[in-house]
């Protein structure tokens, strides 16, 4: 989606602090529920200047959608080494780069996360493809081209697989709700690494030969 003129004239700081406050309150209340005066009033600028910007509510909606993608692909999933054959190491440095794209801009996940869990407005055809177009590149970039000899020969692949997520989302989200409120991109995560590996360790301990 090609971002309006005025939009793009804006300095950037203006620009971000719009696109954030927009992308928590759809995040929060949903599209139905989501209310352009919180967004301006967070954002410091008048709603008339909102709808300048962005001719509708749905137009911001679809906005922050492609722009959530682009920051996904650019600070997450692009830099995933998919050519890391073991399947913990890989998920690993995925913990890692989505750790630091999430301490850049939060907001970019809950508000995807929010689409993804709960759909409720039909998206253009484009953008509903684009969609799904990463949700596979997602998928692939964690899952494709993995050595399952690497794994015992007595444990179903695919459940090892969804044992290990489970685990690394688990300790993700538990490590999120022990950081939150606190500035992400000015905590050491050192600690919390160190304490992720060994986590692991027992993983591979657990499962690989």
């Amino acid at each position: 989606m090609a971002i309006t003129k005025t939009f793009s004239q804006l300095e950037p700081s203006k620009q971000q602090r719009i696109i954030n406050a927009a992308l928590a309150e759809f995040a929060e209340y949903g599209y139905e529920q989501a209310s352009t005066n919180r967004i301006v009033r967070e954002a410091g600028i008048g709603k008339g200047m909102l709808f300048y910007y962005f001719n509708s509510k749905k137009e911001l909606y679809h906005y922050l959608i492609d722009y959530g993608l682009d920051f996904l692909i650019n600070e997450y999933l692009s830099l995933i080494d998919d050519h890391e054959p073991d399947f913990i190491e890989r998920y690993k440095q995925a913990a890692r780069i989505k750790m630091k794209a999430y301490a850049k801009n939060p907001h970019v996940f809950h508000f995807l996360g929010s689409i993804l869990l709960n759909q409720e407005v039909e998206l253009p055809d484009d953008l509903a493809k684009r969609l799904a177009e990463i949700k596979k590149l997602g998928h692939s970039k964690i899952y494709d081209h993995i050595d399952q000899t690497l794994f015992r020969n007595d444990v179903d692949a695919d459940k090892v697989f969804k044992i290990i997520r489970w685990a690394m989302e688990g300790y993700e989200k538990e490590l999120l709700d022990r950081l939150k409120g606190q500035k992400l991109s000015s905590i050491d995560f050192k600690p919390y690494w160190d304490e992720f590996y060994e986590y692991l360790d027992i993983l591979k301990t657990s499962f690989y030969k």
